[in-house]
């Protein structure tokens, strides 16, 4: 020690000696020294890059960080079957976790391409996709995530199951959730045709399989070049019929979600003998049609081109041009848009399901997260404002402030966290944008003479008069905001530009209030946990009517709108 205290006298001295010591031996020497030169490794340097590496987030089993979930099953599943259907989905949550979300991950990595030709110059347009797509197919089929919903059609709880082991999936299924959504969609069709044919009743069987090498998949074709969800005017695709009542497809299908899909249901109008259609949605009749010939090549369909999309770009969406492509009619002619809105009504609620499962996906991930994350000499998980943003995403706004949770890591694509924020924007495009759903449910109340309105009254009435006192000023609340929307939808009775001018407030108002409504009805059957009461406080805290103000809806403020706008 004296000679130590010799060779360094001062403080300065002897602290860079000792950092130095410590530093050899944390590291191993980059170069070998003369004996007369200094030893140090700079932690920084070559590839040494430093002493902190941060823990990724787990996602965990699914089903556990999901009490919601956990009591909604408990109160609608029948007793007798609760413990099987549990069960089943804690063993799906465990395989999600430890093989499903790495081969949604892999999807994501590994995009779809288009092989036009092949060596020997002969087109073949073969979609390629890698093996953790194929291997979500089979997965598919194997857990049932179509056929639980069709094995025991009496058995109305089995859809809960079904939609249950869906929400677990989506999120992690690498989009192979979308091509499910449309199979399912099509399964419905089907079942719902009075005498369906043996090649129909094939098709079913094989969409509702739990066989991997029998399971379909299915397609819907309706968006074309001039229209997304104008069908009645934007469909130019047409079909001629041939002996024995098969048909011929020609046109352009710009939008293809699940190109590898084995069949689909399709739009078209039908040629008459004087070479005539009939325009609008009265001349747009309902076509099955299977994608692949028995040789296995394409029933006269095109790949023009695979889209290169802001999300969802693990999924396979193409333009197709159908060039007289073999296609069986299976609604009545003119009656091509009721044929398929069973099918649509089952996608939109699979988006929704969907965009649930991303939801709690990231919530899950954003608070392992902030159990794991030190800044500022704390963990994350002790900053009262942080988790006050978290608990505002369990009722509120996700994506983007989701992404935001996890920092710099967020935005970058290695994480995979960017997927969330860039896929959840189809959400609102693919069943129709907002404005679009918000005209239908005007169209709905329309076309009902009020009544839709008066039986939403009727069942939030229902489901509200038994709601205990700890909540009756969140129901007052819920009651008046829809007294405001009634009143509002009255006094413009008969105004189509008042209405279509409000009719995107008018739906986000009724969707807001009838959120609640299930709150505080689920809240007060399952036990008025406090956790469950303050989510319906908070949820009923925001602006729950957004058309109480009639003079926002006036034409000079949509005049001024458009001056603001293009002025």
């Amino acid at each position: 020690m004296q000679n130590f205290l010799k060779k360094f006298p001062t403080q300065r001295q002897r602290t860079t000696r000792v950092t130095r010591i410590l530093t050899r031996t944390a590291y191993t020497k980059a170069t070998t020294l003369n004996d007369n030169e200094f030893e140090y490794t700079a932690p920084f340097s070559s590839a040494r890059l430093g002493h902190f590496t941060q823990p990724k987030p787990k996602l965990g089993n699914f089903l556990k960080q999901d009490q919601t979930l956990l009591k909604i099953l408990q109160k609608n599943i029948p007793k007798q079957h609760y413990q099987t259907v549990e069960d089943d989905l804690l063993r799906f949550s465990e395989r999600i976790a430890i093989e499903i979300d790495d081969l949604g991950f892999q999807c994501e990595k590994e995009k779809p391409y288009v092989q036009t030709f092949d060596a020997w110059g002969n087109r073949v347009d073969q979609l390629v996709t890698c093996e953790a797509w194929k291997k979500m197919h089979k997965i598919s089929a194997e857990e049932g995530l179509i056929s639980l919903g069709y094995e025991n059609p009496k058995e109305e709880w089995r859809r809960l199951h079904q939609m249950s082991k869906l929400y677990i999936f989506a999120s992690s299924s690498g989009l192979y959730s979308c091509p499910l959504a449309m199979t399912d969609g099509a399964a419905t069709i089907i079942r719902r045709i009075e005498n369906p044919t043996s090649q129909l009743l094939k098709a079913f069987e094989n969409l509702t399989s739990r066989n991997p090498e029998e399971f379909w998949t299915s397609g819907q074709w309706m968006t074309e070049k001039k229209g997304g969800s104008d069908v009645a005017s934007g469909t130019e695709t047409v079909t001629v019929e041939q002996d024995y009542g098969s048909y011929r497809l020609h046109g352009y299908k710009w939008f293809s979600s699940a190109t590898d899909s084995d069949m689909a249901f399709t739009l078209a109008r039908v040629v008459d003998k004087q070479n005539n259609v009939i325009e609008g949605t009265k001349g747009l009749s309902l076509f099955y049609l299977e994608t692949k010939k028995n040789d296995g090549s394409l029933n006269n369909i095109q790949i023009i081109n695979l889209k290169d999309k802001l999300g969802t770009r693990q999924l396979p969406t193409a333009e197709l041009l159908l060039v007289g492509t073999s296609a069986v009619r299976i609604s009545d002619l003119g009656k091509g848009v009721a044929g398929i809105s069973s099918m649509l009504t089952l996608t939109r609620i699979h988006n929704a399901v969907a965009a649930c499962s991303s939801m709690r996906k990231l919530l899950i991930l954003s608070k392992d997260y902030s159990l794991k994350r030190e800044a500022f000499g704390n963990l994350l998980y002790n900053y009262p404002l942080h988790v006050q943003t978290l608990a505002r995403l369990e009722a509120m706004s996700v994506s983007s402030e989701g992404l935001e949770s996890f920092g710099g890591q967020g935005y970058i694509e290695e994480t995979g966290l960017p997927n969330f924020l860039r896929d959840a924007q189809v959400l609102t495009i693919w069943e129709g944008t907002t404005n679009i759903l918000s005209l239908d449910v005007l169209r709905c109340i329309s076309k009902s003479n009020g009544q839709a309105l008066i039986s939403f009254k009727n069942d939030v009435d229902n489901k509200l008069s038994s709601t205990p006192s700890e909540l009756s000023k969140e129901a007052e609340k819920l009651q008046m905001a829809l007294k405001s929307v009634l009143q509002f939808v009255t006094k413009n009775q008969g105004n189509l530009d008042v209405l279509s001018f409000a009719a995107r407030d008018l739906s986000y108002s009724l969707s807001r209030i009838y959120m609640g409504t299930l709150m505080i009805e689920h809240t007060a059957s399952c036990g008025m946990s406090p956790v469950d009461m303050y989510a319906c406080k908070r949820w009923c805290e925001q602006q729950l009517s957004l058309v109480s103000n009639q003079d926002q809806y006036s034409k000079q403020n949509s005049d001024m709108d458009k001056e603001l706008v293009y002025g």
